[in-house]
């Protein structure tokens, strides 16, 4: 593998490929000033997302429902772990209003875990989603959904309202999936990409991270499962330590790894593959639609 290995005892710096510009344009600062005005909840600003700017540009954004507190406690995410706040049954509303008001063309909603609630989060994403076409009906959406455990009464309520994309991100190779996402299951994420393409959905994708001590030989084979079960659209990245206290950065992919990946995913026969140092799930989502 072409990689640049760290010591770890001693974080090296970051490359010069992961290094970013400052996000500019008119279209970037009049939604910043939107989201900062009116305290609108979008991902790209409360997860720093490197390629913000570019997004926004293209009047893409990405929305998290169902609070800022997740159930599960997964080694590379910064999301809060405990006891989430009761669901905000207005909150499909206030997203769509959000999204009116950014006049966002292609939104992309995720959220939290909620293994706390029986329908584990499934009727507020239907209601959301539902609730943004009604305020933006020339709208585009992707729903990047949590695996519901598996059930797949909830996973109906997403199919039924019949998101342009779905996705579901395994983050990580089968091997180091225990330690990277302790509460989720492999096998049990790749069920639900095959159940969502089975129930015809014309685009499912998924995404993964590079950089947590994996093989180049278990990245294809994930790619390979991924393709097995129908997948469109993959996305491959950097991991980056979010703090000390996840799981640190093994290595650095080398921009020219990145690259025999995306040659990979395309010869596979993904319809679109985005694989790079800075590609993050909803990098250049809107371009997913074709």
């Amino acid at each position: 593998m072409s990689t640049e290995t760290l010591d770890l005892q001693r974080p090296a710096p970051k490359p010069k490929w992961l290094r970013v510009k400052l996000p500019t344009g008119k279209k970037y600062t009049d939604l910043r000033n939107l989201v900062d005005k009116y305290q609108l909840n979008t991902i790209c600003t409360s997860g720093s997302c490197p390629n913000m700017g570019e997004c926004w540009g293209e009047g893409t954004a990405t929305f998290m429902i169902l609070g800022n507190i997740c159930t599960r406690s997964c080694g590379f995410c910064g999301v809060k772990t405990g006891r989430p706040e009761t669901v905000d049954w207005d909150e499909p509303e206030k997203v769509a209003r959000s999204i009116k008001m950014m006049q966002i063309k292609h939104a992309v909603i995720t959220s939290v875990d909620r293994d706390d609630l029986k329908d584990m989060g499934s009727i507020i994403w239907a209601e959301t989603v539902k609730a943004i076409r009604r305020m933006n009906p020339e709208i585009t959406l992707e729903t990047l959904i949590p695996d519901f455990q598996g059930n797949t009464r909830n996973i109906d309520r997403i199919i039924a309202v019949k998101p342009e994309v779905v996705s579901h991100n395994m983050e990580t190779v089968k091997r180091l999936t225990r330690e990277v996402r302790i509460q989720a299951k492999y096998e049990r994420s790749l069920e639900v990409l095959n159940y969502l393409k089975q129930s015809g959905l014309p685009r499912t994708k998924s995404g993964i991270m590079l950089g947590l001590g994996e093989m180049e030989d278990e990245v294809i084979q994930t790619m390979e499962d991924l393709k097995e079960v129908g997948l469109d659209i993959i996305t491959i990245g950097q991991y980056l330590q979010p703090s000390k206290k996840h799981l640190p950065v093994r290595e650095f992919i080398t921009p020219e790894q990145f690259k025999k990946y995306e040659t990979i995913g395309l010869e596979m026969g993904f319809r679109h593959v985005e694989s790079g140092a800075l590609v993050r799930s909803s990098y250049k989502a809107q371009k997913h639609l074709t």
